[in-house]
């Protein structure tokens, strides 16, 4: 319970940008100091809450911008505690070992020959001939989460440098990277900035590395038949990825050697989301490991975009829809990735992954400000860029 003289300094303070129309004070069961029901004296709402929130600043509080039954409402609680500073060792070391990690896997991709076997003299080997594909990789996932971290510190947002994830002896090296955001953003415009900023500039960064991957690409043709024990891996295509092989090679590629009495139509639909039939005989591009580090950088935009809880896709469908719409699409989503799993197991993962962590969703300080045009755009920019990045089978083998 505030003591009067408190409360009244606190009622002058908020009446400074809201009309009140009730006060209800907190007990020590609830989560407020204070609620004040009215509306607010100015339609500019973000201006409004950095006001209120720099005068309470003194007294510790944090007022929090919400909307109940169509009124209006502001919540005063305590403060959070200031965010602890970052160990910036840490994101160097991860840093550090995911480098080792990615030109290790790609160094085992591209290197042809027998590697020596002096253990120095063979990371020699695997570090130079990874290096194209390590730089390229960590290049896009740099972007990504380095747009997120600028985004952020713009809006003057506590956010941590980057970590990156070592996995190593696996085909791309690595898991990817992450930032934290070490406090909760002020309004939706926020939060919508941070939320598109990685994925728009990985997906730019991602195109670029693939228009050079493809230049020191060549065409060539499948074998109609693989020795026992031999076989290829073949990454799958988005919309992006078929456009940019277009563009380069003139072909949608793999070009099969016959499509039979397919309309070719019916047989890229059932090729796109199946991988089938296998495309034995036609001609494809065999890429370059800078061209499957670009194809990679696809890959994880799309994934990061899977418009479910705290992944970026989740953020930006719940700021352009609302919780209500994203709980709705939850189930749809779960179910797509699971039929999906039958073409490429690898999605079962992802839906437990979004079983287990789709259901929660950012809520800014200020729930009152709405989303502007430029990020309504740029929330639909987004998602526009998951439906030409996603790839419904990342990965088949032919053997």
């Amino acid at each position: 319970m505030e003591s009067s003289d408190d409360s009244e300094i606190l009622e002058h303070i908020v009446r400074r940008v809201f009309q009140i129309e009730d006060i209800t004070y907190g007990t020590n069961q609830q989560a407020y100091r204070v609620r004040y029901r009215g509306h607010l004296l100015q339609p500019d709402s973000a201006t409004a809450y950095d006001q209120l929130s720099a005068l309470l600043k003194p007294y510790q509080l944090t007022p929090l911008f919400r909307v109940e039954e169509k009124k209006q409402v502001i919540y005063l609680v305590s403060a959070l505690p200031a965010p602890k500073p970052g160990r910036p060792l840490v994101n160097l070391l991860m840093f550090l070992l995911t480098l080792v990690s990615v030109l290790v896997s790609g160094g085992l991709t591209s290197f042809e020959g027998e590697l020596s076997k002096q253990p120095f003299t063979a990371a020699l080997e695997l570090f130079r001939a990874g290096w194209p594909f390590a730089v390229s990789l960590l290049a896009i996932l740099a972007a990504h989460e380095f747009g997120h971290y600028f985004a952020g510190r713009a809006h003057g947002v506590h956010v941590t440098l980057p970590f990156f994830i070592p996995l190593p002896f696996t085909p791309l090296g690595t898991m990817g990277a992450f930032i934290n955001m070490k406090e909760i953003p002020r309004n939706r415009r926020v939060l919508m900035d941070i939320g598109v900023a990685g994925p728009i500039a990985g997906y730019i960064v991602s195109i670029l590395v693939i228009l050079i991957g493809l230049s020191l690409s060549r065409l060539d043709t499948l074998p109609l038949h693989f020795p026992p024990g031999h076989g290829v891996q073949m990454e799958g295509n988005s919309l992006t990825y078929l456009l940019l092989k277009y563009i380069h090679f003139g072909q949608v590629l793999p070009q099969p050697a016959s499509y039979g009495n397919t309309a070719p139509l019916l047989y890229w639909l059932r090729y796109f989301f199946t991988g089938r039939p296998f495309p034995l005989g036609g001609l494809d591009v065999m890429i370059h490991p800078v061209a499957w580090a670009g194809w990679a950088g696809l890959l994880v935009t799309s994934l990061n975009l899977i418009p479910a809880g705290q992944l970026d896709g989740g953020h930006i469908f719940q700021l352009l829809f609302g919780a209500k719409w994203s709980r709705r699409i939850l189930p749809f989503i779960l179910v797509g990735l699971v039929g999906l799993g039958f073409v490429w197991s690898g999605w079962w993962l992802w839906a437990m992954l979004v079983f287990l962590f789709g259901r929660v969703y950012a809520e800014p300080l200020d729930q009152i400000t709405q989303l502007d045009p430029l990020r309504k755009a740029l929330g639909f920019t987004a998602l526009v860029i998951f439906l030409l990045t996603f790839i419904p089978v990342p990965l088949s083998v032919i053997a």
